[in-house]
C-alpha cells in the first residue's frame, strides 16, 4: 500500500508546536512585587519571567490595593490593573512603549467601553499593543477584569 507523502506536515507541526525561543541561554529572571496579603505571598505563579528580552507578565486582576476588594466601578478596576503593570514593567527595566500583546479577560464584556477608556490613557495614540479582548465568565474575586502582557525590551 502507497502511503501519501505530505513533507510539509511533519515541518509544520513541529513549528506549531513548539515554544516560542526566548534566549539563547535559556536564562529566565523571575520577577515579583512584595505582596501584601498572606494569600497573594503563596501564590504559586510569579508577578513576570524575563526570557531573553521579552517579558511575559502574569495575569493581574484590579482590586483595591487597601481593601484588597473589587472596586466599585469598572475605571477604578482597570486603572488598578494597569497601576499593577506598571510596577511590574519598571521593575524589570520597561514600560508600557514595550508592551506588545495584551490579552484581556472580562466577566461581562458590556464593560468593553469603560475599559477602553482607561486603558488608552496608558499607551501613545496610534501605538497601541496588539489585544484580545474576551468574555470570560466569573473571575476570581467576581473580578471584571484579568489581564495578561508581553513587552520586549527596546
Amino acid at each position: 500500500m502507497h502511503k501519501p507523502r505530505v513533507p510539509w506536515l511533519a515541518s509544520s507541526l513541529a513549528l506549531v508546536l513548539s515554544p516560542p525561543i526566548a534566549s539563547s541561554a535559556g536564562e529566565h529572571k523571575h520577577i515579583n512585587l512584595p505582596r501584601a496579603s498572606e494569600l497573594a505571598r503563596k501564590a504559586p505563579f510569579s508577578d513576570a519571567v524575563l526570557a531573553g528580552n521579552t517579558l511575559y507578565l502574569a495575569g493581574r486582576i484590579g482590586l483595591d490595593p487597601k481593601t484588597n476588594r473589587v472596586p466599585d466601578t469598572p475605571e477604578e478596576e482597570a486603572r488598578n490593573v494597569m497601576e499593577q503593570f506598571r510596577a511590574v514593567l519598571k521593575e524589570a527595566g520597561m514600560s508600557f512603549e514595550d508592551v506588545v500583546f495584551v490579552q484581556v479577560y472580562c466577566s461581562d464584556v458590556a464593560h468593553f467601553e469603560k475599559f477602553n477608556s482607561v486603558y488608552r490613557g496608558y499607551f501613545k495614540e496610534g501605538e497601541f499593543p496588539a489585544r484580545a479582548f474576551l468574555g470570560s465568565g466569573t473571575l476570581l474575586f467576581d473580578a471584571r477584569f484579568e489581564v495578561q502582557m508581553i513587552a520586549v525590551k527596546r
